[in-house]
């Protein structure tokens, strides 16, 4: 987005975070256009505050955040696999542990044979 001037436009554009609880993270609500910070600040809190129960609300010029460039994202991408972090990476396991489960031999059944008797030995 281009940075618009005060002197070819009267309206800025802000940007509206508001929290619901001291726990809770902000979060963006809407964006509205003022003349000042002051109008934005009283513009939000009518527009919103008197809708929704919060317990802060942050208004911010939309000139002065700062976004990653495309240059910059290609430079904090991940230079190796580190799937083994997300826990994502474990999904496998369920399935392998399930396979090797039904792989295993309880005593029950080898019991259930019957050529095999508990404590003899088949000797030839």
């Amino acid at each position: 987005m281009e940075k618009q001037s005060n002197s070819n436009n009267f309206y800025e554009v802000y940007e509206v975070f508001s929290r619901r609880t001291f726990k809770s993270d902000m979060q963006h609500q809407f964006s509205l256009l003022a003349p000042n910070q002051e109008m934005a600040f009283v513009m939000a809190q009518e527009n919103f505050m008197r809708r929704e129960p919060v317990v802060d609300i942050w208004v911010v010029k939309r000139s002065d955040i700062r976004k990653l460039q495309p240059e910059e994202r290609a430079s904090i991408s991940r230079l190796d696999n580190k799937d083994y972090r997300l826990t994502k990476g474990y999904g496998y396991l369920k399935k392998k542990w399930r396979q090797y489960e039904q792989q295993v031999l309880d005593e029950k059944e080898i019991m259930s044979w019957g050529g095999v008797q508990r404590g003899t030995t088949d000797r030839k």
